[in-house]
């Protein structure tokens, strides 16, 4: 599971350029594979679309008090700074497998997410050794 970052090359301010930051949950409550449930195109016509690349400044949340749900949300570049760490690991949406276990994936699913993960992590590392060896 991965989040995606945009940033404009803006140069070295004392004040932040960022006011706000918009977040698309496409974490929780999601479950891609590599073979059985690939992540496709339509996938992210959702997320297209909140994101409005054409007309950035008329974006609209899709999550409200009335909406829970909603994926797509801002957060103020105060309500960023205020959080533990400043982390960007920001959820919002109940995750419904905790909620109720009968909502898990099928274990074979759970599986090859786990084997991905750590899959996913030993080829970080492995860049990791080859930055420090000299190799990039």
């Amino acid at each position: 599971k991965a989040n995606v970052i945009f940033f404009d090359n803006k140069p070295a301010s004392k004040d932040p350029w960022t006011k706000a930051v918009w977040i698309y949950d496409f974490r929780t409550n999601i479950h891609f594979t590599l073979k059985k449930n690939p992540l496709k195109f339509e996938d992210l016509q959702e997320f297209i679309a909140c994101y409005n690349p054409a007309n950035r400044h008329h974006r609209q949340a899709t999550w409200s008090e009335a909406n829970p749900d909603g994926r797509w949300r801002q957060f103020s570049y105060d309500d960023i700074i205020a959080r533990d760490k400043t982390s960007l690991d920001i959820f919002w949406l109940r995750d419904d497998s905790l909620a109720n276990l009968d909502n898990l994936p099928d274990p074979d699913i759970l599986a090859e997410e786990i084997i991905e993960n750590i899959e996913a992590a030993l080829e970080g590392f492995k860049d990791l050794q080859a930055t420090l060896n000299g190799g990039e």
